[in-house]
């Protein structure tokens, strides 16, 4: 994913997509701006190598999850479980959690198009790494 955004924005010659692993993208939530330059792509990676070297994959993606943005103004997990849900994270269903995770690349999206098709094909896609068929 990284190395083809990176093809197509040298082909293009500016950015035009985007591609970061989650240690990436939580760099850039927790200490950058979400301009897009090169300046800050290098930043991230920089950063991303940090977290690596301290923190292990399951923190990571703990700490991505708790301050990634799952629709307007709202952040982290918890928050979208009772946004969304009306409970907490820990009393969500199978289906819900794997929800909420399919929301991620277009949260802002997904919250004004909460029956999109494609949110229910990346849901059972969610549930069948998991182990679980489709949802309900």
């Amino acid at each position: 994913m990284v190395r083809h955004a990176m093809e197509r924005n040298l082909e293009a010659g500016q950015i035009v997509a985007g591609g970061s692993t989650i240690t990436q993208q939580l760099a850039k939530n927790l200490f950058l701006s979400a301009d897009q330059s090169l300046w800050r792509k290098g930043q991230e990676a920089l950063i991303a190598l940090m977290l690596e070297g301290v923190l292990g994959k399951r923190r990571i993606l703990e700490l991505y999850l708790n301050y990634a943005e799952w629709g307007n103004m709202l952040y982290g997990f918890e928050a979208a479980a009772r946004h969304y849900y009306g409970k907490p994270a820990g009393q969500l269903a199978r289906h819900e959690a794997a929800r909420l995770a399919a929301m991620l690349p277009n949260p802002r999206f997904y919250q004004d198009n909460r029956n999109a098709r494609g949110l229910q094909v990346r849901t059972n896609a969610v549930l069948g790494r998991m182990g679980y068929s489709k949802t309900p």
